[in-house]
C-alpha cells in the first residue's frame, strides 16, 4: 500500500512538468504551416539589420541580424524584459499591404512586439512547437493599414527568421 502510495506521490508532483512542455513536431502547430516555413527557409529571404526601415512587407520571409538588447534601441521598451546573453532587434515598416489578419512566424524561440500606433498589439492566436525545422513558434496578428514596428527580443541567436504573411 505505501508503494502505491509513493508512485502516486510522484506521478501527481511530476504532472505539472509534463503539462508545461511545449508540443513537439511539425504537426503539433494548431494550423498549417507549410506557407510560413517555407518563407523562413527561402534562400532568398531578405537579410536586414536591427532597426532597418522596409517600405513594404517582403514576399518572403527575412532574416534579421540582432544585437545585444542595451545596444538594439528598441522604439518601445519589450512587454517582457529579455534575459541576459540574449539578442534583440527591430524593423520598421511604412505600411501593410492591407489590412487584415496576418501570421508572424519565427525559427526560433523569442518574444515578439508588434506596436502599431503607438500600441501594442495582442496576438489573436498563438501556436508553437519544437523540433519542426524551420519554424518554433507563429502568432496571428490584426494590422491596419499603417506603419508597424517589429520587435524581437529574448532569443539566443545573433540572427532569426520572419515571415510576416497574410493569414490564410
Amino acid at each position: 500500500m505505501r508503494g502505491i502510495a509513493l508512485i502516486a506521490l510522484v506521478l501527481f508532483g511530476t504532472a505539472p512538468a509534463f503539462a508545461a512542455e511545449e508540443p513537439s513536431g511539425c504537426d503539433k502547430f494548431k494550423w498549417p504551416i507549410d506557407h510560413e516555413r517555407a518563407a523562413l527557409t527561402a534562400p532568398d529571404r531578405a537579410k536586414l539589420t536591427s532597426g532597418s526601415e522596409q517600405a513594404a512587407l517582403p514576399a518572403t520571409g527575412i532574416s534579421l541580424a540582432l544585437v545585444a538588447p542595451a545596444d538594439a534601441k528598441l522604439p518601445a521598451p519589450p512587454e517582457r524584459a529579455p534575459k541576459e546573453g540574449t539578442f534583440a532587434g527591430f524593423t520598421s515598416f511604412k505600411t501593410a499591404p492591407k489590412a487584415g489578419l496576418y501570421t508572424i512566424s519565427l525559427s526560433a524561440g523569442a518574444w515578439v512586439d508588434v506596436v502599431q500606433d503607438g500600441h501594442f498589439l495582442k496576438p489573436k492566436a498563438f501556436s508553437g512547437a519544437t523540433d519542426c525545422d524551420g519554424i518554433r513558434k507563429t502568432m496571428k496578428y490584426e494590422l491596419s493599414a499603417s506603419p508597424f514596428v517589429l520587435q524581437v527580443s529574448g532569443t539566443k541567436e545573433d540572427s532569426i527568421s520572419i515571415a510576416i504573411l497574410p493569414s490564410e
